[in-house]
């Protein structure tokens, strides 16, 4: 059965009803099926005009569920997002760019998704609506591990929420593959900082993804990095023991200890860009 109402409420319904599988852009969802059948309607939720588009209020960006790549590159956003959109450009071919949503890369959660890292470095907390409730979750806390997430069955994914703190924060992504495009990450690092007037650093956020079952923050570079000056000596702050959190695995695309010292590099070389862009 294939389901495709035409606004929230309707597909709210629809999903307690039906329990349907829902499908925004497709380009995680059709490549997952194409061995097994589907086991429950499918629900494509693209036609809804309640989830697209990007709003600013005064504490925060929200940025549609159902807002593609495409669309969300095309916007006009402050420089605290150059580090998402680096990552927008990365997601795939400019033809999946065009189908694929924010939220679908989000609700997937894969450890690679190179949209949750650079979300996760801008505190972005997803908003989930019910028939009969809207709630706030933090992204951190909303992707519980690889494909796992706490989106209960009713409910959907309808805006990401950017606060509005890391609007002129310095903001980079990087990624390590086997070649430029199209290409599953080896290693993901996102990182942005907020300084001030003299350059010293009020507040530092760094992810890293490809690197344990979902992306994390590192909190301890990050306290470390309040109050330093963000110059060039900044990346010599990077130690070892920082990356303890992460659980990177052997596979077909690099070791885990490969990962690893490979994580630590790209994090010095973020940072070493961030502070390039506060002068």
């Amino acid at each position: 059965m294939f389901l495709r109402p035409d606004t929230l409420d309707e597909a709210l319904q629809t999903l307690v009803t039906t329990r349907a599988t829902i499908l925004a852009g497709g380009t995680d969802l059709f490549p997952a099926f194409t061995g097994p059948q589907l086991k429950s309607p499918v629900m494509d939720i693209s036609a809804i005009a309640e989830l697209k588009g990007i709003r600013s209020t005064p504490d925060f960006f929200d940025i549609g569920a159902g807002t593609t790549w495409s669309e969300f590159l095309a916007a006009d956003l402050p420089r605290g997002f150059d580090g998402l959109r680096a990552a927008a450009r990365e997601i795939g071919s400019i033809q999946i760019q065009n189908s694929a949503t924010l939220a679908g890369n989000i609700c997937n959660a894969s450890p690679a998704a190179d949209g949750v890292a650079a979300l996760l470095a801008l505190d972005a907390e997803v908003i989930l609506a019910s028939r009969h409730a809207t709630r706030a979750v933090l992204l951190t806390d909303f992707i519980q591990g690889n494909r796992r997430t706490s989106r209960r069955f009713d409910e959907i994914l309808t805006s990401m929420r950017i606060p509005r703190r890391w609007a002129n924060a310095a903001s980079t992504f990087l990624k390590l593959g086997a070649r430029r495009y199209l290409v599953i990450s080896v290693v993901m690092v996102a990182a942005n900082l907020l300084v001030t007037a003299d350059r010293r650093i009020r507040e530092a956020s760094i992810s890293v993804g490809s690197c344990s079952a979902k992306a994390i923050r590192l909190a301890a570079l990050e306290n470390i990095l309040i109050g330093k000056t963000a110059d060039a000596s900044i990346p010599r702050l990077v130690s070892p023991e920082q990356f303890s959190a992460l659980s990177p695995i052997d596979d077909i695309r690099a070791t885990a200890a490969y990962r690893r010292e490979a994580a630590q590099t790209l994090v010095r070389r973020a940072l070493a860009d961030c502070a390039g862009k506060t002068r």
